[in-house]
C-alpha cells in the first residue's frame, strides 16, 4: 500500500499521506508554513461547530441538498467526538501562515470533506463548495477569534472568581490581626493583614466587573460578510441564522448584526478585552509580589507569612522553601503584558478590507487568556489556600515600629512627635520609652493614646 494518494487543487496535483484527513491545500500549507506553535485547538473546533451550522444554515436556505448538510453535520460530530490529542492529528498547520487564516479554514473544510467520505463514500462533499458554502475565510475566521476568546474570558473568571473566594476567607480569619503597613518601602501606620487582603480581593473584583462589561464586545459576530463585508455569495439570513445556532451551542448570547467591514477589518473588541486582561495581570502581579515579599525570609526577610512548601526549592540549599506559585504568576503576567503589545499592535494592521494578522491575534489572546487561568488556578489552590501568618513576628514588627507614633500627633503636635520618633531611633530605643524620655508624654497617656489595633479603624 502506498504511503501517499495523489490529489489535484487549483495550482495541480499534490501528494498527500495516505491516512491524512487533509487535502491537497493544507498539504502546501504545511510545508510553506512551519514557524511557531499550532492552531490552538479551541479555534479548530470552533471551526467546526461554525461549519456544522452554516451546513444548516444552507440547507434552510436551499442552497445546500439536505443530504448534503446531513452528511457535513455527521462528519463533523464525528470529529468533535474526538479528544485534542486525536483530533490535532488532522490539523497540522501553525499560527504563522496566511493574515487571514485561510489556510486553517480550508484545513477544517478538507478534513470535514474525508471525514464525510469514510461515512458516506457515495455522496460526494466538496471543501469549497459544500462545506465552506456561503463562507469566506475572512468571515469564518474572525467569526470564531471572537467565539473562542469569549470562552476564554468565562474560563479565566471563574479562576479569578475562585481566588478572590479563597482570600476573602482570609481576610474575614484575619481581620483583627495587625501588621505594619509600609509605603515607599518604609514602615507607615498599622493595618490588619485582613484589611491588606481586602484591597487585593476588591482590585481582582473591579477587574472583573470590567471584563464582565466588555466582554459583550465579543458577542457579535462577522460570519455572513464573507469576502470584504458585503456578504456577497450568501443568503442574506445565513449569518443571522448561523450565530443563532452558535449561540444555542455554546449558550451565549450571539449576534451576526453588525458592520462586517469593520468585522473584517478590525479586531478592536479584542483588542480592548485584551487591555482588560492586561490591567489583571498587572494586578494580579502586585498581590503575587506582595505576597512573595512578606512571605521572605524566613529568619532574614520581612517573614510575615508562610507559604506552602511545595517543592524542595534548592538544589544546593537543604531545608530552603521558595515562593514558586508566586513567581510563576508573576511570570504569565509579564508575559501578559508583552502580549498586549503583540494585539495592540496586530489589531491596527487592517488595510483597508481586512485585517491580516488574524492568526496571531487569536493566537496571542487565548496563550494570555490560558496563562492566566492556569497559573491563577495553581497560586490559588497550591499557595492562597495554605497562606498563614507568623503572628509573633508581625506583632512584633508592629511594635517595633516607629510609625505608632503618628498616634501621639493629635494630642502633643507633629514637631514633638517627630523628635520622639528621631529619639527612639538615635538611641536605639523603643518608641514608649523614647516618648516618656522626651518629657511629653506620660506612660499612662502612650498606653492610652497608642493602640495598634484602633489605628486601623477595623
Amino acid at each position: 500500500m502506498s504511503k501517499y494518494r495523489t490529489e489535484t487543487d487549483t495550482l495541480g496535483p499534490v501528494e498527500i499521506p495516505a491516512n491524512a484527513l487533509w487535502g491537497p491545500q493544507t498539504e502546501r500549507s504545511r510545508h510553506n508554513f512551519q514557524a511557531g506553535p499550532l492552531m490552538p485547538m479551541p479555534v479548530i473546533r470552533a471551526l467546526l461547530q461554525l461549519k456544522k451550522a452554516a451546513a444548516r444554515a444552507n440547507v434552510a436556505a436551499d442552497v445546500l441538498p439536505a443530504p448534503k448538510g446531513q452528511l457535513i453535520t455527521r462528519a463533523v460530530d464525528a470529529l468533535l467526538a474526538l479528544p485534542d490529542e486525536k483530533l490535532q492529528k488532522d490539523f497540522p498547520l501553525h499560527v504563522y501562515q496566511t493574515g487571514s487564516g485561510t489556510q486553517t479554514n480550508m484545513n477544517v473544510n478538507e478534513v470535514i470533506s474525508h471525514q464525510a467520505a469514510k461515512l458516506n463514500p457515495d455522496l460526494p462533499i466538496l471543501p469549497n463548495d459544500d462545506v465552506n458554502h456561503s463562507q469566506s475565510s475572512n468571515d469564518t475566521f474572525p467569526t470564531v477569534m471572537n467565539i473562542t476568546a469569549t470562552i476564554a474570558v468565562n474560563q479565566l473568571l471563574q479562576a479569578v472568581n475562585q481566588l478572590c473566594s479563597v482570600l476573602y476567607s482570609k481576610a474575614v480569619t484575619y481581620a483583627r490581626v495587625v501588621k505594619i503597613g509600609r509605603t515607599h518601602l518604609q514602615d507607615a501606620t498599622p493595618l490588619t493583614f485582613g484589611q491588606e487582603i481586602s484591597g487585593w480581593v476588591a482590585m481582582m473584583e473591579h477587574d472583573q466587573i470590567a471584563l464582565k462589561q466588555l466582554q459583550p464586545n465579543l458577542f457579535y459576530l462577522a460570519i455572513g460578510g464573507t469576502a470584504v463585508g458585503t456578504g456577497l455569495n450568501a443568503d442574506p439570513n445565513f449569518g443571522k441564522i448561523v450565530a443563532g445556532r452558535l449561540s444555542d451551542v455554546y449558550q451565549l448570547p450571539l449576534s451576526a448584526k453588525t458592520n462586517k467591514f469593520a468585522a473584517l477589518a478590525a479586531h478592536s473588541e479584542i483588542s480592548v478585552v485584551h487591555g482588560a486582561i492586561k490591567t489583571l495581570a498587572a494586578d494580579l502581579l502586585k498581590i503575587a509580589n506582595d505576597i512573595r515579599f512578606l512571605a521572605s525570609g524566613p529568619r532574614a526577610g520581612y517573614g510575615e507569612l508562610r507559604i506552602p512548601a511545595n517543592e524542595p526549592g534548592s538544589s544546593i540549599m537543604p531545608g530552603k522553601v521558595n515562593p514558586t506559585q508566586a513567581e510563576a504568576l508573576t511570570m504569565a503576567a509579564v508575559r501578559v503584558m508583552g502580549n498586549d503589545t503583540t494585539i495592540t499592535v496586530a489589531a491596527s494592521q487592517g488595510n483597508f478590507e481586512l485585517n491580516v494578522y488574524k492568526p496571531v491575534i487569536i493566537s496571542t489572546f487565548l496563550e494570555s487568556a490560558d496563562l492566566l487561568t492556569k497559573t491563577v488556578t495553581s497560586f490559588t489552590e497550591k499557595l492562597a489556600a495554605g497562606l498563614t501568618i507568623h503572628a509573633p513576628h508581625m506583632r512584633a514588627l508592629v511594635d517595633h515600629s516607629l510609625m505608632l507614633v503618628t498616634a501621639l500627633a493629635p494630642h502633643i503636635g507633629y514637631e514633638k512627635s517627630a523628635a520622639i520618633a528621631q529619639l527612639a531611633e538615635q538611641e536605639n530605643l523603643d518608641l514608649k520609652a523614647a516618648a516618656i524620655k522626651s518629657g511629653d508624654v506620660t506612660a499612662a497617656q502612650f498606653d492610652k493614646w497608642v493602640d495598634p489595633l484602633k489605628m486601623t479603624r477595623a
